[in-house]
């Protein structure tokens, strides 16, 4: 009777790992107040963006302390969770918590994640007079893609949102704005304008390159290597089309007749 039972289950239903593309928010404040103004104000002009898509609370940015040398606030986990709902994302999980914070997401109905960071290259410190970062949540999209694949993005890409194609390239057929951000492991064609950052072979890669239809990036790196807008580009590549590609440990940005 049990091996009648237990093939019966086995017919039924069966668990398999699976590889699903995450949007995760990492979250520079807890307070809630500024969260939901950034929030507000970032996905403004694109309210359906998400379409519902799972979310995962990235927590490792979080400072301990505020300005004032003071203990942050704990974190509102069920009102988090109605804020992001509200921007049509679905919340799953946080990553990246410490004890105290992974038991009050956990009592919020989260799930832990144990997710990498996106790896991005980091531009150059600002000057010591820049003004103070906002406290803006960054929004990252992390999809993986099949080795050789592509990514596409169809959706423009707002000010500190962030997609990053894990595996594959990715192809952006709308503007990619001041702020924003594309990732991928291979190549990145941007057939819009490129005002945001572009990184091209995130873990390495070389060979990779960075296409656009309308350069005008504020940042493009290709395996770590990376040129800023503060280097303004030459007339013959600024809104054109071009290319950046790696020549030994020089990026060179070249017209696309």
């Amino acid at each position: 009777m049990a091996d009648v039972s237990a093939a019966r289950t086995k017919a039924v239903f069966e668990f398999k790992s699976a590889t699903l593309p995450l949007i995760a928010v990492i979250l520079k404040t807890s307070n809630l107040d500024v969260l939901t103004e950034a929030l507000d104000a970032q996905l403004a002009d694109s309210p359906d963006f998400f379409e519902q898509e799972p979310v995962v609370i990235d927590l490792s940015q979080l400072p301990e302390q505020d300005e004032d040398g003071e203990a942050t606030p704990d974190l509102d986990f069920a009102a988090l969770r109605s804020l992001l709902a509200r921007h049509q994302t679905q919340p799953i999980a946080v990553r990246g918590g410490n004890a105290s914070q992974n038991a009050a997401a956990r009592a919020a109905g989260l799930s832990l994640a144990a997710m990498p960071s996106a790896p991005a290259p980091r531009p150059p410190a600002p000057p010591a007079e820049a003004p103070a970062a906002t406290q803006a949540p960054q929004i990252v999209r992390e999809v993986p893609v099949p080795a050789n694949g592509t990514l596409l993005i169809d959706k423009p890409l707002r000010s500190g949102q962030q997609v990053y194609a894990r595996g594959g390239d990715v192809v952006v057929t709308a503007v990619v704005s001041f702020g924003a951000e594309v990732i991928a492991d291979g190549n990145v064609h941007v057939y819009a304008p490129l005002r945001g950052k572009a990184i091209a072979g995130a873990r390495g890669n070389t060979e990779a390159r960075i296409f656009s239809t309308c350069m005008e990036a504020q940042l493009v790196a290709i395996a770590g290597i990376y040129r800023t807008n503060e280097v303004p580009l030459p007339d013959a590549v600024l809104g054109k089309s071009a290319q950046v590609r790696l020549d030994g440990k020089k990026l060179v940005i070249d017209a696309i007749p």
